[in-house]
């Protein structure tokens, strides 16, 4: 009989530390506003921030451009414009 291995579409596989990437601009307030909220919920959850330029990859620019700040974890995007708290919280409640 073969072994089951977790699989991650079920959430059996926990990955320990969760990366969220916060896409944005240079001197866009609502992406510094979204940072600061993301640097306070640090006292709540440990998690990882990537900060990435939208400009600076032309494939980024296209899909998320427009709707900066675009907070994702993954391929799943939590956020944008303005931050969720709630879908925040939710989204990092998954690794606890």
């Amino acid at each position: 009989m073969a072994t089951r291995r977790p699989s991650l579409r079920s959430g059996e596989y926990r990955i320990n530390k969760p990366v969220l990437t916060l896409f944005g601009r240079p001197d866009c307030h609502l992406c510094d506003d979204m940072l600061a909220v993301l640097e306070d919920l640090h006292v709540e959850h440990d998690f990882e921030l990537e900060v990435r330029d939208v400009d600076a990859d032309p494939e980024w620019r296209s899909r998320y451009g427009s709707l900066i700040p675009v907070l994702m974890l993954g391929a799943e995007e939590i956020c944008h414009y303005f931050i969720d708290l709630a879908k925040v919280r939710e989204v990092l409640g998954r690794f606890r």
